[in-house]
């Protein structure tokens, strides 16, 4: 990836930026321009709280080139409290310990390497929220 992109990036990498829809107020990510819902424009950018659930999980044992070394991991689909679903892997949590309805927090961590070029690109990932040193699996977690 070249630096200029990696830039323009940056931004929906570590804060969670999409966009919110003026006609029906839905909170769209990643944007789009375009509601998926109405079709009307979407160009008010929205910053995502981050937090959510776990709705789906996979386990990856055969990750594509370039993430071999990372394997095995997790790779969630989280539902955040405003609505969305967002696909990211999960961190600071081991497979088995992982539940449907799970809370999570998006952080920010090493995503690869860009090869020879020698950058290293951040991105979000999510993990569970901690309280007292200890996940917590909240069934009432508003959603």
């Amino acid at each position: 990836m070249e630096i200029a992109r990696h830039w323009r990036l940056q931004r929906h990498r570590y804060s969670l930026v999409g966009e919110v829809c003026n006609h029906c107020g839905v909170k769209i990510f990643p944007a789009r321009d375009v509601c998926p819902e109405c079709n009307a424009p979407a160009k008010t950018p929205y910053t995502f709280s981050g937090k959510g659930e776990v709705y789906s999980y996979s386990t990856v044992h055969h990750p594509p080139e370039g993430f071999e070394h990372f394997a095995p991991y997790v790779v969630a689909l989280v539902r955040l409290v405003e609505g969305p679903l967002v696909a990211a892997q999960l961190t600071d949590v081991e497979g088995e310990k992982i539940e449907i309805g799970m809370p999570v927090e998006m952080v920010t961590r090493k995503l690869r390497d860009d090869g020879s070029k020698g950058t290293i690109v951040y991105g979000y990932k999510f993990r569970p929220v901690i309280a007292g040193g200890a996940a917590v699996v909240a069934k009432d977690a508003a959603v």
